[in-house]
């Protein structure tokens, strides 16, 4: 095909947005909602699993020594701890901090404190893990380091969010694909109600000689180009609702911080690639959706 019929194949096909108006701003509120839902469905599931991260990391295994700990026994347990491949994070409490910390958590019996002898905590080494799906496995194994007389686990709390984090990792699946293949049928039928409308222009140019590709060109172009409009459309609409919603969490985000929700997604961060990936998701689309609709009206 040559450049010019190309140009001109262009040219009709971004005309037919504008002369087919009304189908046209139909076919392109099917795609904003469409991916609006896909979009928010991606983000919110992203934030759901930071929202678990956090939570995880809240759950500590506690390393405990009692009795005095010289230097090198610390620098040995401590080194043990971060050669294990599940650690994250490690942080000493000392006996001494401990035995502060309790004092003046119980000042009304300054007297009794002060009568004792020894101090009875023990030294502790408050250890998080990457994965707590293997956090038994974990503390079994930090239990055997040389110097260390009880290890301490959340392992039922540990359980539960396991199963709600693969529950929740299911049903974010499901809505998504659910949400995909939705949006795929009514979009499609959408372009089909579009292109029917438009079946006796078709069937004129296949008369007089036109070729399939000559006939589906502009058609491409037209579902491309509603579809890269609707992208970016539907990037702006997801840009102020998702900052809303955040920004009502952001209001009193004390009682949030309980249930992990910190460090979700700013959109900022992700706005371009939420951008581009919504305009060529919209104009692929957008696209296909038109080809496979005039399929059985370039048959003449």
């Amino acid at each position: 095909m040559r450049m010019s019929n190309f140009g001109y194949l262009v040219r009709r096909g971004i005309g037919s947005v504008f002369k087919n108006a009304m189908m046209s701003v139909a076919s392109f509120f099917v795609l904003l909602v469409s991916l609006l839902l896909i979009g928010l469905s991606v983000i919110v599931a992203m934030d759901l699993s930071i929202v678990m991260s956090n939570v995880e990391e809240k759950n500590e295994i506690q390393v405990y020594v009692n009795g005095e700990l010289d230097q090198t026994t610390l620098n040995h347990i401590t080194d043990a701890i971060k050669n294990n491949p599940n650690y994250l994070n490690v942080i000493y409490y000392s006996k001494e901090q401990a035995w502060e910390d309790e004092k003046a958590k119980m000042s009304d019996y300054k007297d009794l404190f002060d009568n004792l002898k020894e101090n009875p905590m023990p030294h502790t080494f408050r250890v998080t893990v990457k994965d707590i799906s293997v956090i038994s496995q974990t503390a079994d194994e930090l239990a055997t380091i040389e110097g260390v007389e009880e290890v301490m686990a959340p392992l039922d709390f540990a359980s539960a969010l396991v199963d709600i984090r693969s529950t929740l990792s299911v049903i974010a699946g499901s809505i998504l694909v659910v949400m995909i293949a939705t949006s795929i049928i009514i979009i499609y039928n959408a372009i089909r109600s579009s292109v029917y409308a438009r079946k006796q222009e078709i069937n004129i140019m296949k008369v007089v000689g036109a070729t399939n590709a000559f006939v589906k060109i502009p058609f491409f172009i037209e579902g491309m180009f509603i579809g890269i409009a609707a992208g970016a459309a539907s990037w702006f609409v997801t840009k102020v609702t998702y900052e809303a919603i955040v920004q009502l969490f952001r209001e009193d985000l004390t009682i949030w911080r309980i249930f992990g929700l910190v460090n979700i997604i700013r959109f900022d961060d992700i706005t371009w690639y939420v951008l581009a990936a919504n305009c060529v998701l919209g104009a692929l689309l957008g696209a296909v959706g038109t080809i496979i609709s005039t399929g059985k009206y370039v048959k003449v």
